[in-house]
């Protein structure tokens, strides 16, 4: 990212995640770029903090950037200091957002990571084209050695096959702090770190991170992703939010529920959601539920909680 001392990080992101700590904290101190830190994020303050402060870097997941946008378009500020950073993109549900973003914030990147081998395994750069920074994940990381295999043989999935993701490198962690059985299940004996996520290994030699394994749905043995369905949903002009998890079904072993969050002033039913859907997408990767609300449960980093929307659609829905 070309960061020096005339740099100035927008940091939202919590310092006790790696992604804050690695690219805001660690970042400060090899760079000398100067820091601004947020004690939560609040995309109006932060807006407001990249005119005051002139801010260059700014980093995030979609979600982050979704929010920042629409607060940008409710009350305009001065984003013109704003240069680069990381939109950690490649899923469907994240491209449309990181096109807008380049357009509206800044030229930004995309990469792939996670705490246990290091934000940056696969990253794009400044030069990179625009699709490779939004319909990709990044190119392996110097020191790093990235596969993408089929999870049931372990064989490496050539270019363009879907496959679960697997990293090896020196910033490969150790364990699981006291717990050698679970460590065992993720790092194997030559030292690949699996990582549970989908991916695939394009053309280009760009990695793609597709979604979580354990968010795959599986209908009447069909594979659906659901951030394939979440980013069809997001088509719909009265769908500010969209997040599509599982729900046990006898005749499919499960069917999918849509979660949505309208947008303001917006009136809309489930019967218009699932009108959105008929004859556009595969009538087995249309939700079979459709619950409304107000906000989404997220992580400190900004990512939505689908295992308690799961729980969420056991509490409200009856079994069919």
């Amino acid at each position: 990212m070309a960061i020096t001392p005339a740099d100035v990080i927008m940091m939202y992101l919590p310092l006790f995640h790696l992604f804050g700590f690695s690219d805001g904290a660690l970042m400060s101190m090899v760079t000398g770029a100067r820091q601004v830190l947020t004690e939560t994020f609040d995309p109006t303050e932060s807006l407001a903090l990249v005119e005051q402060e002139r801010a260059t870097i700014l980093h995030g997941f979609d979600t982050h950037f979704k929010e920042l946008m629409e607060a940008h378009e409710r009350s305009p500020r001065d984003v013109s200091s704003v240069r680069t950073g990381i939109l950690a993109t490649g899923m469907s549900s994240s491209v449309p957002i990181a096109r807008k973003a380049r357009k509206v914030l800044g030229r930004f990147l995309s990469g792939y990571g996670m705490s246990e081998f290091g934000v940056g395994a696969s990253l794009s750069t400044l030069d990179s084209t625009e699709e490779q920074c939004t319909e990709a994940s990044g190119f392996p990381a110097s020191g790093y050695e990235i596969r993408v295999v089929d999870p049931e043989t372990g064989r490496e999935q050539p270019a363009g096959t879907p496959g679960e993701i697997l990293v090896r490198s020196y910033m490969t962690m150790r364990g699981y702090y006291g717990k050698p059985d679970e460590t065992a299940g993720v790092i194997d004996g030559d030292g690949w770190m699996h990582s549970g996520d989908m991916g695939v290994v394009r053309p280009d030699g760009h990695l793609r991170f597709m979604g979580r394994y354990k968010d795959m749905l599986k209908i009447g043995g069909e594979n659906v992703d659901p951030m394939e369905v979440e980013a069809f949903l997001m088509t719909h002009s009265g769908i500010n939010l969209a997040a599509v998890v599982s729900f046990p079904d006898a005749r499919l072993a499960e069917v999918g529920v849509a979660f949505v969050k309208r947008e303001p002033g917006r009136e809309l039913t489930d019967a218009e959601v699932l009108a959105h859907c008929k004859g556009k997408i595969a009538s087995f990767k249309i939700p079979r539920h459709v619950i409304f609300v107000d906000d989404f449960p997220m992580t400190s980093s900004g990512k939505i909680q689908k295992v308690k929307l799961r729980e969420e659609a056991l509490r409200r829905i009856t079994p069919g």
